[in-house]
Formats: structure tokens, C-alpha cells, sequence
């Protein structure tokens, strides 16, 4: 069975993408689904590339028994663009980024991860870099909502098909 490859992307793939990456790890795990998936994570921009993600980020995440301190920054390259099914941009500005640098027969895998929780009401991710501790609990909801809303669209795809 073919993996379905997803890339989770943000500005610097230190708080939100990496944090989308692992709660959907999670996810995927307790629904014993996690071996029909490769999951990653990337920045558009190559600002904290090696980093780990912000310990406010993990520290947010572990509360909710989601790891992230094994995941390291790395930015988007060329290749994403025809190795993952999916790439989720988490805002506007990142999806901008990327279908720039998409090729055309790539672009339709460039979406918006909450584009997968319309019971939110919003379209973007917002960033918690440059706020407080509410914004990445925040953030982490809307997450937690758009992954069970894509592994729920891709398993009735699945019995589409």
C-alpha cells in the first residue's frame, strides 16, 4: 500500500508545522493508522534550519502528551513539491510562498490546513512566536481540529475509491 506523504508547512518550522507534525503523529498512532503515513515538517523560509521547536511550543505540546523535541527546522526544497501529496500551509503568506515556487503539475497538493476544520471559521494558523502562553494553546487547538478533519477526509476518500 502506497504511503500518503504530508508536509506540514510554516515560516520557520519552529512552532506551528512542527507542532501540526506531531500532533498528527500522535493522531495517526492512536488510530493504528500511522503505517500508511510519512510525515515532515518545513519552513518557507531557512531562519532556525537544525533548530529544535520553540520550547513553548514543546512545552504546550508535551502538556498534551505530543513530543516535539526530536523534530529539527528545515526549510522547503524543490523536491517537497513532487514527494508529498499534500503540503499544508498553516497561513496565507506561507501558501503564497509555496504555490509561487510550485510547479503547475504540484500546485492542487498546496492547501490550507484549516481548510480541514471549517467549524473554526478561519483560514490561517496564527502565528504565537511574538505572543503568549494562551497563543500556542491556541494554536494548538485549531491544529488538533484540522488533523482529525484531514485523517477523516482522507479515510472517506479512501472508501470513495
Amino acid at each position: 500500500m502506497k504511503k500518503t506523504k504530508v508536509l506540514f508547512v510554516c515560516m520557520g518550522n519552529i512552532c506551528r508545522s512542527p507542532t501540526a507534525e506531531g500532533v498528527f503523529a500522535k493522531l495517526i498512532e492512536e488510530k493504528n493508522v500511522a503505517h500508511q503515513f510519512d510525515i515532515d515538517s518545513a519552513g518557507t523560509h531557512a531562519y532556525h534550519i537544525g533548530e529544535q521547536p520553540d520550547l513553548r511550543s514543546q512545552k504546550a505540546a508535551a502538556e498534551r502528551n505530543v513530543k516535539l523535541s526530536h523534530l529539527r527546522a528545515r526549510k522547503v526544497v524543490m523536491g517537497d513539491f513532487e514527494d508529498f501529496d499534500f503540503l499544508l500551509a498553516m497561513d496565507d503568506e506561507n501558501y503564497a510562498t509555496l504555490i509561487n515556487a510550485c510547479p503547475a503539475p504540484h500546485k492542487h497538493k498546496v492547501q490550507y490546513f484549516l481548510d480541514y476544520a471549517p467549524q473554526l471559521n478561519v483560514r490561517e494558523v496564527p502565528d504565537p512566536y511574538y505572543g503568549g502562553e494562551y497563543g500556542f494553546e491556541r494554536v494548538l487547538d485549531m491544529i488538533e481540529a484540522a488533523s482529525e478533519g484531514f485523517l477523516t477526509a482522507l479515510q472517506s476518500a479512501q472508501h470513495r475509491s
